[in-house]
């Protein structure tokens, strides 16, 4: 443990990463609002995807650990997608 690099960030970074995800968390809740079609539920999943970027990327320290850590939260993630397909696709040819 003692010979691991610190990363230090700045408290601004923190505060434009927050204010970010306040304004994405607003324009996800504004979108709904607007009749997309089925692009609505699109729009706002796009948007939650960047707000977990920025959280996984900034608040999780992502960005600055090791690439093997990296690779599985990818890993993670693409079973979960992998896994949303698969249900959306049993439940559309039903």
């Amino acid at each position: 443990m003692s010979n691991e690099k610190h990363h230090i960030v700045p408290y601004r970074v923190y505060v434009f990463v927050l204010l970010g995800l306040i304004a994405l968390t607003l324009l996800s809740i504004e979108i709904t609002h607007i009749d997309l079609g089925s692009l609505t539920v699109a729009g706002a999943m796009v948007f939650a995807a960047v707000k977990s970027y920025l959280v996984l990327t900034w608040f999780m320290h992502l960005k600055y650990d090791k690439p093997y850590i990296v690779t599985m939260v990818i890993f993670v993630f693409a079973v979960f997608a992998v896994t949303i397909v698969v249900t959306f696709l049993d439940y559309l040819y039903r």
